[in-house]
């Protein structure tokens, strides 16, 4: 007999309201605004192609984990209808006990990363890692068996207005430190031009990391990382800008140190003992 098919579950819709209170401000991030989103691929025939490679999707995953299945979950820019012709789709799959893993593959023309993760450990997760509540709160139920997968994206939306944890002095301090530290390798490993430049890139990632978590905002994906930060501090995107277009080695240097005094300015050294 025929396994019935689900029945795909409409994406959870966000009411449109009137600009945020202070208090509303102070504990979630307005969205970024909409000359800085990316293209939508929101034309009928593309919908149409993601809808059919998601059925595909869904069909693969019931068959491989169809026993102990609870939800699946799509994420990340197919979440967002923000998809690109070369974005891959992004799939949780909520599963019952701890026998996680992931795979990727091939529907189409689209690359698919499917995370198999246990419900209950994802449920812990919500409240101490900081990407997944921005992640889930825009995710889309693709399959659920008792609302599991509505009731995680419910608690995702509440985990997400009540904001990231605040940083103690010494956690802001360590931020500092650590910026500090991978760029002064940079500056030290100047006359060794591509070693420096992979320091930089490090020195980036904490940067970045930094910024948001010094500032109470939530992590962005990676594409939307630059626009964000412009959005919300223009001088500071502008010399993210410059800092990533520098022609030279020394440029670039400059700039990192320019954006470390800036980023960092109300923040102590450590404490010196002699």
């Amino acid at each position: 007999m025929d396994e019935q098919q689900p029945t795909p579950i409409a994406e959870p819709s966000e009411p449109i309201s009137a600009l945020p209170s202070r208090e509303e401000l102070q504990a979630e991030l307005l969205d970024v605004p909409d000359e800085l989103e990316p293209p939508k691929e929101d034309a009928p025939s593309n919908q149409i192609h993601l809808e059919q490679v998601l059925g595909s999707v869904l069909r693969h995953v019931r068959g491989k984990r169809g026993g102990d299945l609870l939800a699946a979950i799509l994420v990340g820019s197919g979440a967002r209808r923000a998809l690109t012709p070369h974005s891959d789709l992004d799939v949780i799959v909520l599963i019952k006990g701890q026998d996680e893993s992931q795979e990727m593959i091939r529907v189409a023309d689209r690359l698919v990363e499917i995370r198999y993760r246990g419900h209950k450990a994802v449920e812990q997760e919500l409240e101490r890692v900081l990407r997944l509540p921005p992640l889930l709160r825009k995710g889309r139920v693709l399959f659920e068996h008792e609302a599991t997968g509505s009731k995680l994206l419910e608690k995702a939306q509440q985990r997400f207005r009540s904001g990231p944890p605040p940083l103690s002095m010494h956690e802001k301090i360590r931020f500092k430190a650590e910026c500090l530290h991978w760029l002064g390798k940079a500056e030290d490993l100047s006359h060794q031009p591509a070693t420096a430049q992979y320091l930089l890139g490090i020195f980036l990632e904490s940067l970045l990391q930094a910024f948001f978590r010094l500032r109470g905002f939530w992590p962005t994906s990676p594409a939307d990382t630059i626009r964000f930060i412009t959005s919300r501090d223009a001088a500071i995107g502008e010399l993210l800008d410059r800092f990533l277009t520098a022609p030279t080695l020394p440029d670039r240097l400059a700039l990192a140190r320019e954006l470390t005094n800036r980023i960092f300015q109300d923040i102590p050294h450590p404490p010196r003992v002699d």
